[in-house]
């Protein structure tokens, strides 16, 4: 048996090192490595990084390698003088599991560092693949409501609109998980019910007791806040990436449509007077702050699916996030554009160490961090201003288009904090990750197998 396992394993090694060995297999592999991140909420650019890492693995040189990448399809050419072999595969589903996308990361670099065969990389990536939730479907619900409820208190609710906000994102994200999966209603009609019912469950709140009756209606439907195609968008429009950037920004579009149609409705039903006057607590509280980010970090990583043993890392950082903010614009008196950017920033330059020590990608670290800077009261007051525009003054549709400026300043701000160490280093980042591979791929042709 020793015998056979050493013919078997040396065949599969020079098939590895054979670029046209086994081709359509290895075109198939590739493609399915594609999929699993475009449609689990990977940035292009870590798309491309990962292929290439495997094709070099299964002894496909760059200069090989041919990739085209839309956001609904991905085509695949290997070619060189000799030969040629294209395929093409469609993504028909886009969602948010983080634990895929670390998952394949650390998979691709373990190809190279133990050697796989290629049937041991096909297995692995069809266990990742097939692979349960890692928290039970009742916290993934709950996370909602809790990270919902936490960013109402960042926005200076009091505890009581704090526990009704997450009780109204908590009916809401049922409700979309009934219209999506039981009733199979299209994806951005289901955000849209989730939507108006949250904002209609918290504007019932402000019958109950609480100093801040109007809180909930801002924070009780951001858990449909589509942070991850937004900031991927960008990134890939800084990238250069410009045809995937534009289809995810799109497709931000559509889903913020989606939940302003049902918020919009929603407070087009109910009665109270306007959001003009309702803004972010002006001192700066540090301690509730930080843990009431953290908290809302956390539950969105759970809502992402981002593994357990990264909970800690996505909290530390949404702290960091909404303190850096607040120092720079309580302490500093910048603006918030400013202070938006320099909290995205941090975050992302730290994550740019922190992958190394916690063997995943930067995205999987700054998208949860970053999201408690959504600025909720200035998008509400921009749609409370749609939706009673014939009774506005001048001076009240100025202050409803300076709050959508702003809305839309500090969402920029944040997807170009969260990419800031791609967009100037990114080619260290290249280099040290092609230093690595080269590494591991010559110990790899030099290593015989012993007996």
């Amino acid at each position: 048996m020793d015998n056979d396992f050493k013919t078997y394993y040396e065949e599969q090694r020079e098939m590895l090192r054979e670029a046209f060995a086994q081709i359509g297999q290895k075109a198939e592999l590739l493609l399915t490595v594609g999929q699993l991140l475009m449609e689990n909420g990977a940035d292009t650019s870590q798309i491309v990084r990962d292929m290439k890492r495997v094709a070099a693995y299964m002894g496909i040189s760059a200069d090989k390698f041919h990739l085209h990448i839309m956001y609904t399809t991905l085509m695949l050419n290997i070619s060189d003088e000799h030969h040629s072999h294209t395929s093409f595969r469609k993504c028909v589903k886009h969602a948010v599991n983080m634990r895929i996308i670390s998952a394949i990361s650390r998979l691709t670099w373990r190809a190279l560092q133990d050697h796989y065969t290629l049937d041991e990389f096909k297995g692995e990536l069809n266990a990742i693949a097939t692979s349960p939730r890692s928290y039970p479907h009742w916290l993934t619900i709950l996370s909602a409501g809790t990270g919902c409820g936490a960013f109402c208190t960042l926005f200076g609710c009091d505890v009581n609109a704090a526990i009704y906000t997450t009780i109204a994102a908590f009916i809401g994200k049922v409700v979309q998980i009934q219209c999506a999966e039981r009733f199979g209603i299209n994806p951005y009609v289901s955000m849209t019910f989730a939507a108006f019912t949250a904002t209609i469950v918290a504007y019932l709140t402000h019958l109950l007791p609480t100093a801040t009756p109007w809180h909930p209606l801002i924070a009780a439907s951001l858990f449909l806040v589509p942070g991850i195609p937004m900031i991927n968008g960008f990134s890939d429009m800084l990238n250069t990436y410009i045809i995937s950037g534009a289809a995810r920004i799109m497709h931000t579009g559509i889903i913020i449509g989606a939940m302003t149609f049902g918020i919009v409705f929603a407070i087009g039903m109910a009665d109270f007077d306007s959001f003009t006057n309702l803004a972010m607590r002006p001192e700066s509280d540090y301690a509730l702050f930080a843990t009431a980010a953290a908290i809302g970090a956390a539950s969105f990583s759970i809502l992402f699916n981002v593994p357990r043993r990264l909970l800690y890392a996505a909290a530390i950082g949404g702290a960091i996030c909404v303190c850096t903010r607040n120092f720079f614009v309580f302490e500093l008196g910048f603006g918030s554009e400013v202070g938006t950017l320099a909290g995205a920033t941090l975050v992302s330059v730290i994550a740019a160490r922190a992958i190394h020590w916690l063997h995943t990608p930067s995205l999987v670290l700054v998208v949860p961090a970053v999201i408690p800077l959504v600025p909720g009261v200035l998008i509400y007051r921009l749609l409370f201003a749609i939706i009673n525009i014939r009774r506005l003054s001048l001076d009240e549709l100025l202050l409803a288009i300076q709050s959508g400026v702003d809305a839309g300043l500090i969402i920029l701000a944040i997807a170009i904090g969260a990419s800031m160490p791609n967009i100037f280093a990114k080619r260290s980042f290249e280099r040290r990750s092609k230093e690595k591979q080269d590494k591991l791929l010559k110990e790899i042709y030099e290593t015989d197998l012993k007996d």
